[in-house]
């Protein structure tokens, strides 16, 4: 497995991750509230087999969704959690460069940041990697199989 490259991915992918800990909540309490709206449903007396059993179906749907979404917000707890464990180890200045160049993807971040922290581009690059390389070792204690 190529440790670095796993890193990089969880770098790039980390706002929309933190941003499902928003959405997958919100849409379990939308699924809630249909839940509530299916179990109120009155029934006049007359037994339609065909109703029934789509409003059954709809409800089991509902529950499932409800079941799985729960265990993707587990999931990505979890996946953010460690993320941000891998980055505690990290100054500010290698929070700062893995930022631009993965987290928030700037076109020209090297040269940005060779501007803003006063080097070389080839410093910066260099830190760059001495970043990544502590980062990749806080998540899962090597960079290379």
């Amino acid at each position: 497995m190529n440790w670095k490259q796993e890193a990089i991915e969880r770098l790039e992918q980390y706002t929309a991750k933190q941003q499902s800990l928003t959405l997958i909540p919100e849409e379990i309490k939308r699924l809630e509230s249909v839940a509530a709206r299916l179990r109120g449903v009155q029934m006049d007396g007359v037994s339609v087999k065909r109703t029934d059993t789509r409003r059954e179906d709809g409800m089991l749907n509902n529950i499932v969704q409800r079941e799985e979404l729960g265990w993707a917000l587990e999931q990505a707890q979890k996946w953010v959690d460690q993320v941000d464990t891998g980055l505690s180890v990290l100054d500010s200045e290698q929070k700062m460069i893995l930022d631009r160049f993965y987290i928030h993807s700037e076109k020209g971040a090297a040269d940005s940041l060779a501007g803003d922290l006063a080097m070389d581009v080839k410093t910066v690059y260099r830190r760059k990697d001495a970043a990544l390389k502590r980062f990749t070792i806080a998540l899962w204690g090597c960079v290379e199989s």
